[in-house]
């Protein structure tokens, strides 16, 4: 039918053979070769950049993308890693897309590097096969395929997609599309009569190619009502009976949030043309076009429902162009399928969606609007003659210049967050959630006062800001202050589960402990996958001893959130608090194999091994915690397992580290003050706690570690003054002065003052029965009273030097009473 008309008189634009006449096989590489450099220059600054904004929610927190988790579970749960039949899902069901994330970990890590290669080289792919499908189905020359494919190549409305990782989804969709499109058209522009495994072989390959842009996402789809179209309008020739529809598609865009008509009408009319303008001049790009960055259109009188009737007025005049022609432009016809139908998901026509404006979904429609442009072009330079075709191909070169300048700056904003939202505070000032955003990035910086000025602008232009308030609690210092926003964020929201479980948390702390448990379980009900409420209230119950009810939260929580690592963690703590610790090794294992970077879970595990005397596994753990964090808290525990098990050098080492990270440490420089004492390095171990000592002039411990080196010394009356201002200090530890009398005796053992010393070792066994080396210090005091050695041979059944003094008694007594006999 093809070959037919154009044998009757059909123009060069509506050709569609397959054929590029007078084209070369190497000119056609050096222009798929241009292509390919162009993208690659505009966006190679893009490979610097990290993983921001969304990327962190739909990469780095997803559990579903994390190294070792069931590849079954992609295809189970939505782009964020939620079950689908979650009432709190995102419902965006992609799961293609989320396994090429989990392709890209296996193969290279969470290195952002490699996620923006495979940004980069499927921008490439699709630019190269726009080029193919311009050249083959649209164009009937090469030069204006050639312009589409530059011009989609460089437009910067694409750096969204391209340098943000989580626009792959638009990228991958893109690709799957055209390759689906090219696949139906082959079948469609096949010979007949044809055989019926080639046609049914091009259909299948396009339905699955289809089936899988659409699995990459939602706007995927829209391939089969392009491919459809396409036959009516192109190949049959229908587009009189349906080319009309589309005016109606582009007018007709009501919304839904605002309870007036009109008001709807206007505003989602108007957006349409918002979109048409970021296509024609991308000037003014953001991230996040949402909350107040485009007011409500709310009356005819508004000046930009002119923007709205000039596109009106340029489509319809396209569409009537088209529907009065007896052969139509096919270019335009198939620029307005790839212009409005990947549109059609993202206008609110059929469904509500998740924001306002977003650049990332103008990647496959900007398809349709490069055709548009590249045909516009062509048919002026055919009016204008030579002299005006060489200024129109300047112009076109200066605006391919402009927009890969725009680009390649714009590419700079998805280096980082902090630039990503400074770009944002930059172009919309006026939009509170980029300054949320901004805040929240500033404050997991650690840069708070900032946070709290943007918090507060946040909720200046948008005063029912919710999680500003409850982040502006979690910011303030004073318990009061925290207080009162988190309840201005429950009069907001009363099902804010994380100002629930921040209040709660708050109450706890000051023992409102019946308020702070209705809160946390409120928190859990609104959010049941938040794991931190389980952790809280399960503590809660533990606090009280209601250990029964803990155990029975925990496994709630697991059963809820079964990717928390931290609950497995918490848990086993709980357990061997409990004295379970026989079950608290399968769940520190748990929390690792979930989080492989849970050094909080190592080390707890390290400390449940040496409780067992499993000293080397509890060693190989410490190790495994410090290639991930070298802090005190890994660094502690080792060091306590090298002193213990005589290792002196070793925990040197460790201990000197650990007191380079927190120099003012009072525990850490105890305990290397204490390692250098039994090393042999008293001097430096004396001045090191003397140094300690002026800073906190109470340290009950630094007189007793100085004591101990003057008795090293044999210094023992020095060493007995340091106790004595030891147990001047006040001290509700009895256990502690128990010790320090204990010590005291000794030295006044040593001194020969054996009156006072075992007076001084009745005050310790007074406060701690238990001391069995006290009694028997006390028996050998006085020797005669047989009392106290049978009251530490009580305690210490089996030391043979208190068996040994009994007998000498025994011998003693003996020879007294032959002497008397005598």
């Amino acid at each position: 039918a093809e070959r037919d008309s154009r044998a009757r008189g059909g123009g060069p634009s509506s050709s569609s053979t397959l054929h590029l006449p007078g084209q070369g096989a190497l000119c056609s590489a050096g222009r798929y070769m241009a292509v390919a450099a162009l993208c690659v220059l505009c966006y190679g600054n893009s490979l610097r950049g990290e993983l921001v904004h969304d990327d962190v929610w739909a990469i780095i927190n997803n559990p579903d993308v994390r190294a070792g988790s069931s590849v079954r579970s992609i295809f189970s749960n939505d782009f964020w890693g939620k079950r689908m039949a979650d009432n709190t899902s995102h419902k965006s069901y992609r799961p293609l897309c989320v396994l090429s994330f989990k392709l890209n970990v296996w193969l290279g890590g969470m290195t952002p590097l490699y996620f923006h290669l495979v940004n980069l080289l499927l921008h490439t792919a699709v630019c190269c096969l726009l080029l193919v499908t311009c050249e083959r189905c649209v164009f009937s020359q090469p030069r204006p395929a050639f312009v589409t494919a530059l011009l989609f190549a460089v437009h910067p409305v694409h750096t969204e997609a391209v340098s943000g990782i989580v626009g792959r989804a638009d990228v991958l969709a893109c690709l799957l599309f055209l390759l689906s499109f090219l696949c139906y058209r082959w079948r469609s522009a096949s010979p007949r009569p044809a055989p019926p495994h080639p046609l049914a072989l091009c259909l299948s390959l396009s339905l699955l190619l289809g089936s899988g842009a659409m699995l990459v996402k939602e706007t995927g789809v829209t391939v089969f009502g392009v491919c459809v179209l396409y036959d009516a309008l192109v190949v049959c020739q229908y587009c009189a009976l349906t080319v009309p529809q589309v005016a109606v598609i582009l007018s007709d865009n009501p919304a839904s949030f605002s309870p007036r008509l009109l008001t709807r009408f206007l505003t989602y009319s108007y957006l349409l043309s918002f979109n048409a303008r970021l296509l024609l001049a991308p000037i003014t790009l953001c991230y996040d076009w949402q909350v107040g960055s485009i007011p409500l259109l709310e009356s005819l009188a508004d000046g930009r429902n002119l923007s709205t009737l000039f596109l009106l007025t340029i489509m319809a005049s396209l569409c009537l162009h088209c529907a009065r022609s007896l052969r139509p432009s096919r270019e335009v016809l198939v620029g307005l399928l790839f212009l409005v139908f990947p549109f059609i998901p993202a206008s609110n026509l059929f469904f509500r969606v998740g924001f306002v404006v977003a650049e990332r979904v103008l990647y496959m429609p900007s398809m349709g609007y490069c055709i548009l442009v590249s045909h516009g072009l062509t048919r002026l330079c055919a009016l204008v003659g030579r002299w005006g075709s060489a200024v129109l191909g300047l112009s076109m070169l200066l605006l391919l210049l402009l927009f890969s300048w725009k680009t390649v700056a714009q590419n700079q904003v998805w280096l980082s967050r902090e630039a990503l939202f400074r770009s944002g505070i930059h172009t919309l000032p006026h939009n509170a959630k980029v300054h949320y955003n901004f805040a929240n990035f500033l404050k997991d910086t650690g840069r708070h006062q900032e946070a709290i000025r943007h918090y507060n602008i946040a909720l200046r232009l948008y005063p029912r800001h919710a999680s500003a308030l409850n982040n502006l609690g979690t910011l303030t210092a004073d318990p009061k202050e925290a207080e009162h926003f988190y309840r201005q964020a429950l009069d907001i929201n009363v099902q804010h589960n994380r100002a629930l479980f921040n209040l709660g948390n708050l109450l706890k702390t000051r023992g409102e402990d019946a308020e702070a448990e209705v809160l946390l379980k409120n928190s859990i009900r609104f959010g049941p996958q938040f794991s931190d409420a389980y952790s809280s209230l399960a503590s809660l119950f533990a606090e009280q001893k209601r250990f029964a009810e803990a155990k029975a939260v925990y496994l709630k929580g697991m059963e809820h959130c079964p990717d928390s690592s931290d609950l497995h963690n918490n848990y086993g703590v709980f357990l061997v608090d409990t004295g379970e610790g026989a079950l608290a090794a399968a769940h520190y294992h748990q929390a690792v194999r979930l989080k492989p970077e849970h050094y909080v879970a190592m080390v707890n595990l390290g400390r449940l091994l040496r409780s067992t005397n499993d000293n080397q596994q509890a060693e190989l753990w410490y190790k495994r915690a410090l290639t991930v964090a070298r802090s005190v808290d890994v660094l502690s525990p080792l060091g306590a397992l090298y002193y213990n098990t005589g290792r002196y050098e070793e925990a040197l080492q460790v201990y000197r580290e650990a007191a380079l990270l927190q120099p003012l440490s009072t525990d850490i420089r105890l305990a290397l003050a204490q390692v250098l004492v039994i090393s042999g390095r008293s001097s430096e171990a004396e001045q090191m706690t003397r140094n300690v000592l002026i800073r906190e002039p109470g340290c009950i411990e630094c007189y007793r570690l100085l004591s101990a080196v003057c008795s090293k010394r044999g210094n023992h009356s020095q060493a007995l003054e340091f106790l004595d201002q030891a147990l001047q200090q006040e001290t509700s530890d009895l256990s502690v002065r128990a010790e320090l009398l204990f010590s005291r005796g000794n030295q006044l053992r040593e001194m020969n003052r054996l009156e006072q010393a075992f007076q001084s070792y009745k005050e310790a066994v007074q406060l701690k029965p238990d001391q069995s080396q006290a009694w028997m210090n006390m028996g050998g005091i006085q020797h005669i009273k047989v009392l106290y050695y049978e009251k530490a041979l009580a305690l210490s059944p089996g030391s043979r030097l208190l068996m040994e003094n009994l007998a000498k008694l025994d011998r003693l007594e003996r020879r007294s009473t032959a002497a008397g006999g005598g």
